[in-house]
């Protein structure tokens, strides 16, 4: 079995960053997906497909798949600077704020 070790990207549609703190463990495919042809759903007979397996750190991670025989591979994530403004939207409502909140 093959399978990477990666740590998620944060949500593109957000600038939150829920869900990229834990590294995850997630299987390659085996077989092909195929289409049924009655009801057009995708379906595959891999069940590893649809695992994920969540750990605290990547050595955690690569712990497992040797204790279990799993042939993983590491990518390491980019890192990018935080975007922390200053006077962001909160600041619209703040209580010690100098002038008048207008649109």
């Amino acid at each position: 079995m093959r399978a990477r070790i990666y740590k998620p990207a944060r949500n593109a549609m957000t600038s939150g960053t829920a869900k990229t703190k834990t590294w995850v463990l997630e299987f390659a495919p085996a077989e092909r997906r195929e289409v049924d042809p009655l009801m057009g759903w995708t379906s595959s007979g891999d069940m590893n497909s649809q695992v994920k397996l969540r750990f605290d750190s990547a050595e955690a991670a690569q712990d497992y798949a040797r204790a279990h025989g799993i042939d993983a591979i590491v990518q390491q994530p980019k890192r990018r600077k935080p975007n922390i403004r200053p006077g962001g939207y909160g600041d619209n409502f703040a209580t010690n704020r100098r002038q008048v909140w207008t649109h």
